[in-house]
């Protein structure tokens, strides 16, 4: 993990983008951006009271200097911010007097920061429930053209490095859409791989996941994922995108020389994409846990500009890391 961190950190310090931290009631996040500009990872704005952060970060002995501090209820863009979300959302039933009363929000307030490019991207969570940091993002960011959906995707570091790229690899979608259907299945697999291509580095071999490959079985479930491999592969021809596969199938390189011979992703994947959030959820979480690896993310996919979901439980190194995540995200617009 300490590698793959580094090699993100590394491309964070070059890029210099400016991240947006919503939550600064949270000593974590103050924390976290005084480390932040230690290590030179981006520029770091914190929205809430001067008076107050400064007094909190008095009681932390943790020093702000080279923090951009913004109040939303003073700052100057307050109009501008009102004006671009009634404009975004009026055809919603939007008000002008609506805008100005959710611009109060810093969530709400961070993601116009973000929409209007005065900042790179955001990163929350770490006080809010994921529907909170969510809703604005779709309301104002939205996604990309190509995507009709956001997902979540984590980042494994497995100590086996017989698996994946010497132990590194992608599993989505863990953490947002329920059941999705092929069309969406699809386009979790082609963002997943641009993830894999500009974050991780890696030349991406995406395995759609199933309890059955190249038609061991049939059922309504296989076929939903065997179409996601047609819509993937006649979208983004030049990926290498196959399913339907059972786990085995894909990552282990006897069990994908037998089950399908001839693959180009079985036996060698690096990014699975599994059927449902159920499947992805357990099967993350069995992989971190029984392999003594680790999870980074969730990562947000599909977005027109980075916004990032911390757990409320999260550590300060976890706030820094996904802000340099973030930073790396925003540079090759993924």
């Amino acid at each position: 993990m300490l590698n793959f961190i580094e090699k993100v950190k590394s491309k964070a310090r070059e890029f210099k983008r400016t991240i947006v931290l919503p939550e600064s009631k949270d000593d974590r996040v103050i924390k976290a951006s005084s480390e932040i500009i230690n290590q030179q990872l981006a520029k770091i704005i914190l929205l809430g009271n001067e008076k107050e952060i400064a007094e909190r970060a008095k009681n932390l002995n943790v020093d702000l200097n080279g923090v951009t501090i913004i109040d939303p209820l003073k700052d100057n863009n307050r109009d501008r911010y009102a004006n671009l979300l009634y404009e975004l959302r009026k055809n919603k039933g939007m008000t002008l007097e609506k805008a100005y009363e959710l611009i109060n929000d810093p969530l709400y307030y961070a993601t116009l920061m973000v929409k209007a490019e005065d900042a790179d991207g955001l990163v929350a969570g770490s006080l809010s429930p994921t529907p909170n940091v969510l809703r604005p993002a779709l309301q104002i960011i939205k996604t990309k053209p190509e995507f009709s959906v956001v997902s979540g995707a984590f980042i494994m570091v497995i100590p086996n490095p017989q698996f994946g790229e010497h132990g590194i690899m992608l599993f989505a979608d863990c953490a947002v859409n329920p059941d999705p259907n092929s069309q969406q299945l699809a386009e979790i697999a082609i963002a997943s791989a641009m993830t894999a291509q500009k974050l991780l580095g890696i030349t991406p071999y995406v395995g759609l996941l199933s309890f059955s490959t190249k038609g061991s079985a049939e059922h309504e479930l296989v076929e939903k994922v065997r179409e996601a491999a047609r819509i993937a592969n006649r979208l983004r021809p030049d990926l290498k995108i196959e399913g339907e596969l059972q786990v085995d199938a894909a990552i282990v390189p006897a069990v994908g020389a037998q089950k399908a011979p001839g693959s180009e992703v079985a036996g060698r994947a690096n990014v699975l994409i599994f059927p449902d959030l159920q499947s992805g959820n357990i099967g993350y979480k069995l992989a971190q846990r029984m392999s003594g690896g680790e999870a980074i993310g969730p990562i947000l996919q599909g977005m027109a500009k980075p916004v990032n979901d911390l757990s409320r439980g999260c550590s300060v190194d976890e706030i820094v890391n996904l802000v340099a995540i973030t930073a790396v995200q925003s540079y090759y617009g993924i």
